[in-house]
């Protein structure tokens, strides 16, 4: 599971019958060092399947491959990534070397 910002929403002129319902969100993944505030730079955005209802800004956590059509299971939906959960705060500790 990785943690991303939601950037946009896509828009689909046709679209699989398992997916209706639901958007299909556009966000950028974030690494430790973005999350941390050491890196600016940020990582390609991937498209995530969304029943959750996240807006443009949203911290939201995303899964990924096979993981992301095992909770549809037995119905199949054709996704690679799905966001399972909002984000309202996000606590962590930089582990420290010894």
């Amino acid at each position: 599971m990785r943690i991303a910002d939601v950037v946009g929403t896509v828009t689909l002129n046709r679209a699989h019958p398992s997916l209706t319902g639901a958007r299909i969100k556009l966000v950028t993944p974030l690494s430790w060092d973005n999350l941390a505030g050491r890196w600016d730079q940020r990582l390609e955005e991937i498209a995530v399947f969304d029943e959750l209802g996240a807006g443009i800004g949203s911290r939201i956590a995303i899964s990924e491959g096979r993981e992301a059509a095992m909770p549809f299971h037995p119905e199949i939906k054709p996704i690679d990534a799905y966001n399972a959960a909002i984000l309202d705060t996000l606590d962590y500790e930089t582990p420290t070397l010894k």
